[in-house]
């Protein structure tokens, strides 16, 4: 299957303004999301006890979406395992706590690519700092080309064949997860613990199930809508062209 991450962000497309009624409701303090529909009770009862440290480097224009993930992550973690850095370039002089974390010899950043090492081949005696990338792809991407440090860390990728429980969200492609997920599976992976990835997502699916249960609509990725017929907008010609690709690929093969 084709990737098309290169070329579609990730939208939001129910947002919690819907929910709420002309007169202000009460909120939860800690999600911050009205008491109906709050995730906390799905949370675990003690914050989950791991080794690995996260970092997270996050666009700034993703810590003003709605619904986003990472809150669920950091609510589940203790918080000096789950650290969130907000910007576009990581300098030295405006982030020095990063350094010492990105020049470790156990520090390594989930980014795919053909030089992405299996996260499960990693050594387990070892603690880990995992670096993630949060945003759409191309702010990611962006990320990592304005910052040359990040090119000389380790790069480690997940396998995964399930699709993504993030369904009230459109995805660029039908392999692609939230960074929640993403970390949740890195950290079920590094820690030997595979009931980490049901215990981190199962805020997810509440977050998802009460969007549902008030309006909002299952979504098919990107991938899915174009490949389908589906897809309304001008597609890129970089997608126009990989689909002729493959087109001609499956008639060369019948």
């Amino acid at each position: 299957m084709y990737d098309l991450t290169d070329d579609f962000l990730n939208l939001d497309v129910f947002d919690d303004d819907s929910l709420s009624s002309k007169s202000k409701r009460a909120t939860c303090d800690r999600c911050k999301r009205p008491l109906s529909v709050c995730w906390c009770p799905y949370l675990p009862r003690q914050p989950l006890q791991v080794q690995t440290n996260i970092y997270i480097l996050q666009h700034p224009f993703e810590e003003s979406r709605c619904l986003r993930t990472v809150p669920i992550l950091q609510n589940c973690l203790e918080p000096e395992k789950c650290q969130v850095i907000i910007g576009k370039r990581f300098s030295q002089t405006r982030h020095p706590e990063l350094v010492s974390v990105l020049t470790s010899p156990n520090t390594v950043l989930l980014y795919p690519g053909e030089d992405a090492t299996d996260i499960s081949s990693l050594a387990t005696d070892q603690t880990y700092n995992l670096v993630l990338l949060d945003g759409t792809w191309s702010q990611a991407k962006g990320i990592y080309c304005q910052n040359s440090i990040l090119k000389t860390l380790k790069k480690v990728q997940i396998k995964c064949d399930q699709k993504s429980k993030y369904v009230i969200r459109t995805q660029p492609c039908d392999s692609a997860l939230s960074t929640l997920e993403t970390a949740a599976i890195a950290l079920a992976t590094l820690e030997r613990q595979p009931e980490i990835f049901q215990t981190l997502t199962h805020p997810l699916v509440a977050l998802c199930n009460f969007q549902l249960e008030h309006g909002a609509e299952e979504h098919q990725s990107k991938e899915y809508k174009v490949e389908h017929g589906l897809w309304t907008k001008p597609l890129p010609r970089s997608v126009l062209n990989r689909l002729a690709r493959r087109n001609a690929q499956v008639l060369y093969n019948q």
